[in-house]
């Protein structure tokens, strides 16, 4: 019974999640991926199929992305009738077309994406919105509109909570004096953002850790239950085409707590 896996606190923002979350990745995009194998990209019926059957799991935490293709119009079409049975978190900054990402941290084009964002989920807000960096984290924090536009963004109502998904431990570090929640990536073989994870939950900043499998390429019974260990650690983004491979994850998950 996965219905049983307990709901971790997400930081201070009151949204309960559970440990394992769906990482809306596959489910849009296929270019230019970090995972081992290739997959064909699911069509409209295969992907309401694969997002009502996460819902049904008990799974309650969708991320996505402008950057992850067709993947936000996927979401909006197959389960946004059931939008108050999940917590929706995309994100800004990258957009991805023609076979290739691209930034751009300005406000007009914050702006555009976030209301793109909201009529393609088909919903008025989103739960949690993240800034998508391309590495260059502290630049994108000190020197765009990026801050000020998620900040914006939640005052209006468009974003519940807002935070960073970044690559660096000082970009994290630097976010958290604004943010509600994080992106980190942390797996067996990614430890180095241990402190800056003990360091969010000090200051009750929820974080998602991205890539705990490493995309595809650990061991993932492992890789959950090392995810999972590290206090201060709400939920594991996982991302899958299949659902019977996320319902033995949230099993390892309950095992792991």
């Amino acid at each position: 019974d996965t219905t049983a896996v307990d709901h971790q606190r997400l930081g201070s923002t009151g949204l309960q999640v559970r440990p394992i979350a769906f990482g809306a990745f596959k489910i849009g995009r296929n270019q230019g991926i970090k995972y081992p194998s290739a997959y064909q990209l699911p069509n409209q019926e295969t992907a309401n199929k694969l997002l009502n059957n996460v819902l049904d799991l008990g799974i309650n935490l969708i991320d996505t992305a402008p950057a992850y293709g067709v993947s936000e119009q996927r979401i909006g079409d197959a389960i946004a009738h059931r939008r108050d049975q999940y917590i929706l978190a995309t994100k800004i900054g990258e957009q991805f077309a023609n076979g290739k990402s691209s930034y751009d941290f300005s406000m007009a084009t914050l702006v555009s994406s976030i209301e793109t964002s909201l009529r393609l989920l088909k919903t008025e807000t989103v739960d949690l919105l993240h800034i998508h960096s391309d590495g260059n984290d502290m630049a994108i924090l000190n020197e765009t509109d990026a801050v000020e536009a998620i900040n914006t963004f939640k005052t209006q109502g468009k974003a519940r909570f807002i935070g960073f998904s970044g690559k660096t431990i000082e970009g994290a570090l630097a976010s958290l004096e604004w943010a509600d929640t994080l992106m980190v990536e942390y797996n067996q073989e990614q430890t180095e953002a241990r402190q800056l994870i003990d360091q969010a939950a000090s200051q009750g900043v929820g974080v998602l850790v991205k890539k705990p499998l490493g995309s595809g390429h650990l061991e993932p019974q492992t890789a959950i239950e090392e995810g999972l260990s590290v206090p201060g650690v709400s939920t594991l983004v996982v991302g899958s085409l299949n659902a019977a491979h996320l319902e033995q994850n949230l099993q390892w998950a309950r095992a792991a707590h």
